[in-house]
């Protein structure tokens, strides 16, 4: 059974140590990510210093001041994505929206301070009809073969988890437990969650009889 992909917001996205761990736990994820986030071009690789001509030679690293997520410029909302980073950018146009994504290295503190490659990722991109630029920006980790369609299925799954985690708490009861013990608070969770599972199957059955 394949692990679904873990998608997160900005507040866990952000933190490259969060991203890292999850790659090298083997988990695929798609995570929400300011403007402000630094990414370099897919070309980029880490270069090795010149030596001085005295003491040790410097470690490579990759070229200091990534640009930022925003000002990559993914392509304009009616057209075809232009001065994309990397050659593998794919767009498409939604509804509200358009959206592209091309193959880019994100920073990472920790890979920088070991001087290792940084690894290639989707940088996502949400361009709503109207908007001077992008509004929102997500980083994934899915394989080269995944479609566009899939990366943005997966980046607005969490307003459904959202959805669903709302109803859990105000319909079913999953902020009223005040016991003190992991058991009980083990139970009361199984309790609901059995509870939404039920109502989400009752909601898919074209059989069920609709609430009077």
């Amino acid at each position: 059974m394949a692990i679904p992909a873990v998608v997160a917001d900005a507040g866990y996205g952000e933190i490259s140590a969060f991203r890292d761990a999850l790659a090298e736990r083997g988990l695929a994820y798609v995570v929400e990510v300011s403007g402000t986030t630094s990414a370099y071009d897919l070309a980029v690789r880490a270069e090795q210093p010149p030596w001085r001509g005295s003491g040790r030679p410097r470690p490579a690293a990759t070229a200091p001041r990534p640009p930022r997520c925003a000002p990559w410029r993914l392509g304009p909302g009616p057209g075809p994505p232009e001065g994309s980073p990397g050659a593998r950018a794919r767009a498409a146009r939604c509804a509200r929206a358009f959206f592209a994504c091309a193959a880019v290295r994100p920073t990472s503190a920790c890979r920088r301070s070991h001087r290792e490659q940084l690894p290639a990722a989707w940088l996502l991109c949400e361009w709503p009809a109207g908007e001077a630029e992008p509004v929102k920006y997500w980083l994934a980790n899915l394989p080269e073969q995944s479609g566009l369609a899939e990366l943005v299925r997966l980046a607005k799954l969490r307003w459904r988890i959202e959805l669903d985690y709302r109803e859990l708490k105000d319909a079913l009861g999953l902020d009223h437990f005040e016991g003190r013990s992991f058991r009980g608070w083990h139970h009361h969770v199984t309790l609901v969650s059995v509870a939404h599972a039920f109502l989400t199957l009752q909601r898919l059955d074209p059989k069920a009889h609709a609430p009077v």
